[in-house]
Parts: structure tokens; C-alpha cells; sequence
């Protein structure tokens, strides 16, 4: 018979240690929430005995009342403002690059309706968005239905806009066919510094064109072409399964790009997995972008996606890699596409998306990235419009 485990001493435990780090968070945002929502929605009625309740819904409560922007943060309707916020939230609604399902233009509206439902607040982390960071909404990236170029054009000129003003993006898709123009977007504010790509997915996504366009299944071969990111510091996390083209295996073999199987990062564990993707990525390179798609998860838990594939990484897993990786590196920008909600089952898909991108603005506070200080070193103010323009 086995010994029986000893468990820790409680007071030692992740629950306690969280205990006492909420003790510690400021209540400052919460209470300009609560004043600004008795001004601008008007006090309760006189039968409300919880006088920091407004007659009209401002603010985080209720969960289903109000306007969806994501965790119901600021809408920055004049985009010239982005700068002043620490995070800014943007939409890309573009699913023409969409080789099987479409429906991802609708992911952005999918995340935002159910990040209603979180508080800015994580028990385990002890952190509170609300009190720690600046948030806004800047709404949606103006796409172009079935021009791809187009929309790209669009999408480059916006994430260009938000990375120079010195705000994090972090950008709801869309199908995948958008990491191409989002990365070329940062790129034109690199100057003469790098980027490395650090990419969760079961898809490589290096195909030079699919159906004769550049399509969600192609952005990898294109963002690698810029020369402020490098094939070598492209990393895949989570590749496999039957829906990786031959194609796209080949551009990965012959530009030297580093891939993980999900059997890879299971067998070698998951800080070692962590790490290879750190070392590859930063290897030459001033920052990191991270491409989260979302089918990068076993497809039990993510339904709503456009190209489901079982065998992928359990929720516990990819949000553990992701939260090491950005403790770790200067991290200049995250996206997460591939939600579809006409395929999704109970905002499931679209609320793991919501996970990915609140857990991800956690370790960024948790590691000093956020709030910023000032602009970081590898944003340039001056576009660099050629970055990204020689494909016809």
C-alpha cells in the first residue's frame, strides 16, 4: 500500500498566499467606477438601500446589462486618444481569409458579449485590472468582405497606429489570415529592431498562398519574409493532427522555423516547452509577438472554430505556456483568433478566448510590462511604409 501524502502546511498554500494579496489591492478604480456611474447614470431609487448603484447601468455590474466592449472597459471612439491607456482592446471582424467554416468576423462580438461576465479581478494571481492598468476599446478594424488585400491594408494601417502611440495591443480575430497584417503593422514601428513570433496553434499556417490567395492558412510565410522577423524566431506550439498541408511543412523545413508537438511540449513538460520557445524566439530578436489561436486547445473545449482538431492542448496547459512565456519576454503585442460563434456552444470557445486574453494582461502587470513607464525601446516613431509590400 502507499504511504499517504503529506499535504503542505495551508498557510503555505496558493489560496492563502491569495488571501493576503487581495488584502493589499487598492479599491481607487472601483470607487471612480461607482462615482462616475451615480453621475452619469443618476442615483437609485430612493428604495435602493446600496447607494453606489445608479439608476442607469455604468460599469461592471450587472454582468448582462450594458454595452459590450470588452470587460466593459472604455470605448475610445476618437482612436487619436489610444495612447493614453496602457492596453487597448481592438476588433478585426475579417473572416475572407476562411479556407472551410467561415463565421470568425463575428469572434470580436463573441468575445466582447461574454467578457461581460468576468470581473477584473484574479483570485490566484491577485490582480486586479481595474486598479493596476488602464484599459480601453477602441472598437473594430474597418475589413473589407472578401478582399483580402484590402482588409490587410486596413488592419496593418490600425495595429500600426495603436503599437506607435505606445498602448499593448491586443487584437480579438478574425481568422488567422490576420497575423500576416497585424505583425507587418508592427513591424513598420520596428525600425531597425526584431521580433520574434511565438505561435499556438494545430495548423502551421506557412502556406505562400491557398486557393491561389493569401488565406488564414498563410500568414507565417509572409510575416517571415519581413526582415523584422525572422524565420528562425518563428515558434509553433501544439502542431498536429490531419490538417497540417504538406505545403506549409516543407516552408517550415526549409526556412528552419522551430516547431513543438503537443506530444512534444507533454513529454518534455511544460517549462522545458517554455523555454525552447523563449530561447528560439529571442534569439537576436527586442520582442516578442504571440499569436494565440484558439483551435490551439482540444477541440472538446473550443467548438466555435473554423478548423476543429482533436488531440490539442488542454486549457490548463496552453494558459500555463502562455503565462510563462510573457512573464519571461517583452512581449509587444497578442492576438487570438479563429473564434467562429455561429459554431460555438454556450460562448464556450469565445469565453476561453476571454481567459486567454485576461490571463495574459495579468502576467503582463505580474512581470512589470504594464502599466508602462514610458515607450519601450524597440517601438520607432516613424512608419516604415515598405515593410511587407512586395507581394502582388
Amino acid at each position: 500500500m502507499s504511504e499517504t501524502p503529506t499535504f503542505r502546511n495551508p498557510a503555505d498554500s496558493e489560496a492563502n498566499r491569495a488571501l493576503e494579496r487581495e488584502a493589499q489591492l487598492p479599491l481607487t478604480g472601483w470607487q471612480q467606477e461607482v462615482s462616475q456611474g451615480l453621475e452619469y447614470g443618476l442615483e437609485a431609487a430612493d428604495s435602493i438601500r446600496d447607494r453606489t448603484i445608479p439608476t442607469f447601468s455604468r460599469g461592471e455590474l450587472p454582468h448582462y446589462a450594458g454595452i459590450n466592449t470588452f470587460l466593459k472597459a472604455p470605448y475610445i471612439e476618437d482612436v487619436r486618444k489610444v495612447g493614453e491607456y496602457d492596453v487597448a482592446i481592438v476588433g478585426v471582424p475579417h473572416d475572407s481569409g476562411t479556407t472551410y467554416r467561415p463565421g470568425t468576423r463575428f469572434g470580436p462580438q463573441g468575445i466582447r458579449r461574454i467578457s461581460a461576465l468576468y470581473t477584473p479581478y484574479n483570485f490566484e494571481m491577485g490582480i486586479d485590472l481595474r486598479e493596476q492598468i488602464t484599459l480601453c476599446d477602441v472598437g473594430d478594424v474597418f475589413t473589407i468582405p472578401a478582399n483580402n488585400e484590402k482588409s490587410f491594408d486596413q488592419i496593418s494601417k490600425g495595429i500600426a497606429h495603436i503599437f506607435s502611440s505606445g498602448a499593448f495591443p491586443i487584437i480579438l480575430g478574425g481568422d488567422h489570415s490576420i497575423g500576416f497584417p497585424t505583425v507587418r503593422g508592427v513591424c513598420r514601428h520596428l525600425g531597425d529592431k526584431k521580433v520574434g513570433i511565438i505561435h499556438f496553434d494545430r495548423h502551421v499556417d506557412t502556406q505562400e498562398t491557398d486557393l491561389d490567395e493569401r488565406m488564414h492558412t498563410c500568414p507565417w510565410f509572409h510575416a517571415t519574409n519581413m526582415k523584422n522577423a525572422p524565420a528562425k524566431n518563428l515558434v509553433q506550439l501544439g502542431i498536429g493532427g490531419w490538417q497540417v498541408p504538406r505545403q506549409g511543412v516543407k516552408v517550415c523545413r526549409e526556412r528552419a522555423t522551430n516547431i513543438l508537438t503537443v506530444t512534444d511540449i507533454t513529454e518534455m513538460g511544460l517549462d522545458a516547452a517554455a523555454d525552447f520557445a523563449l530561447e528560439r524566439a529571442l534569439d537576436g530578436t527586442d520582442c516578442v509577438y504571440i499569436s494565440f489561436d484558439i483551435d490551439c486547445i482540444d477541440a472538446g473545449f473550443v467548438p466555435g472554430t473554423g478548423w476543429p482538431e482533436p488531440g490539442g492542448l488542454l486549457p490548463r496547459e496552453a494558459l500555463y505556456l502562455l503565462g510563462k512565456i510573457i512573464r519571461s519576454a517583452p512581449v509587444c503585442g497578442l492576438e487570438v483568433v479563429e473564434v467562429s460563434p455561429p459554431y460555438d456552444v454556450s460562448d464556450m470557445t469565445s469565453l476561453m478566448a476571454t481567459r486567454v486574453i485576461c490571463d495574459a494582461m495579468a502576467h503582463l502587470v505580474q512581470s512589470g510590462q504594464l502599466p508602462r513607464t514610458g515607450t519601450p525601446d524597440y517601438i520607432h516613431p516613424e512608419a516604415n511604409m515598405d515593410v511587407g509590400s512586395g507581394w502582388q
